[in-house]
Formats: C-alpha cells, structure tokens, sequence
C-alpha cells in the first residue's frame, strides 16, 4: 500500500529528519513509535501528502505522491488517504454530518448521503449527525474524527498519537475501533503512538530514534 524510499526531511531550522526504507502491505496494520521528536508526526504528514520530503520518496498506492500537483494532490488525498490528526479539526460551523460531506466535497467525490448515514450509524453516531463540534464530548468528537477519515473509503488510514490522555478501557476501545473501521474499508492502517499498550497490540512496527535516522522492526 505504501513504500518508502530514502526519505528524509529536513526542516528551516537545521534538523534534518531520515527514515528508513520500508513497506506496508495492502489491508495490513502497524504502529509508528519512537520519543519526541523522533518524527512521528512528519513521517505521517510526508505519507499523508501534507508535506513534501526533502529527498527520497513515500509511494502511496503506486503513486509517488511529492510528484503530484496541488490540484490532483488534494483530489488523490481525499480519495486515497484518511487522517485522524492529534488536534482533530473539526469545523466548528458544520454539523457532524456536514464535516463529513466537506471530506466528500473536497475529495471532488459526489455527496452521498447513505454513505455518511451509513458511517455515523456503524460508529454510534447516528443521533449526533446534527450536532456541532462544541456539542461533542471529547470521545464523541474522536469518533467523528474516525467517521470523517473513512467516510471516503481510502486505502491508507492513518493516526496521530489516538490514544493520548486515555484511560485503559478507552485506549482498547480506539484501537479497536480503528482495527475495525480499517477492515471494514480494506485499509492498510498505521498508527502514530509513543504509548506502550498500543505498541503490544500489533504485530509490525516502525520504530523511530532521536539519535540515529531510524531503525526498523519487522
């Protein structure tokens, strides 16, 4: 599903950022780890097409993303590509409902109304789909957040760090609920966390290090 090639990125201020060659097979799971700083959340954002690389390249379904146009950028992310980000960015002006036919509108994919039905109701969300972002509880609004990165049936999910502040009970519940949504889509999935207990449910990791460019487990 995606493949990294010599990859770094190097930011304004002098850090530079390496990460090593791997892959992410079709429908398979794994967890990024590694502490502060380590790259977690850029290594997401060049795999998310949020940001370019300085060199190297992250190939997503086939398609070497840091090539493609603005324009075809966006229409490829939307259609390809779902993200959980740590700061879920819910529109505040929309319904939940809404912010789910925004991803479809900015994907350039028809509005389907079924199909965001269909999401809210899988995800326990179905009487919330009116609400605003202000009238969410904190587990509400990450549901939602997972229903907006699915609602486009991408074949990559990725999540940032899903798992901060929870409690045990509610750390199984996301990752589960993230397992699930993956597999009910198809989607390769990669998740983000520095936290221990998500590291122990997955068989495939990628860990990142401050110290060196990266090392990798298999």
């Amino acid at each position: 599903m995606f493949e990294l090639k010599s990859l770094s990125h190097r930011y304004p201020a002098g850090q530079e950022l390496a990460f090593p060659d791997w892959t992410l097979a079709q429908g398979e799971h794994a967890v990024l780890v590694g502490p502060s700083g380590s790259g977690k959340t850029t290594l997401l954002s060049i795999v998310g097409g949020m940001l370019s690389p300085s060199q190297g390249q992250a190939i997503v379904a086939g398609q070497d993303i840091a090539q493609l146009s603005a324009g075809t950028l966006d229409r490829f992310r939307g259609q390809t590509i779902g993200l959980v980000p740590q700061r879920l960015h819910l529109i505040a002006s929309l319904t939940v409902a809404e912010n789910l036919q925004l991803a479809q509108y900015l994907a350039r994919l028809p509005q389907d109304a079924s199909r965001i039905s269909a999401v809210l109701d899988r995800l326990g969300l179905a009487e919330l789909a009116k609400r605003r972002p202000h009238q969410l509880s904190g587990g509400q609004a990450q549901r939602v957040a997972i229903a907006r990165a699915v609602v486009n049936q991408p074949k990559l999910l990725l999540a940032d760090e899903p798992t901060a502040n929870l409690d045990d009970a509610a750390t199984e519940a996301v990752i589960a609920l993230l397992e699930r949504e993956a597999a009910v889509v198809g989607a390769s999935l990669l998740i983000a966390s520095h936290d221990g207990r998500v590291k122990g449910r997955f068989a495939r990791h990628l860990a990142l290090s401050q110290s060196c460019p990266a090392q990798v487990a298999a």
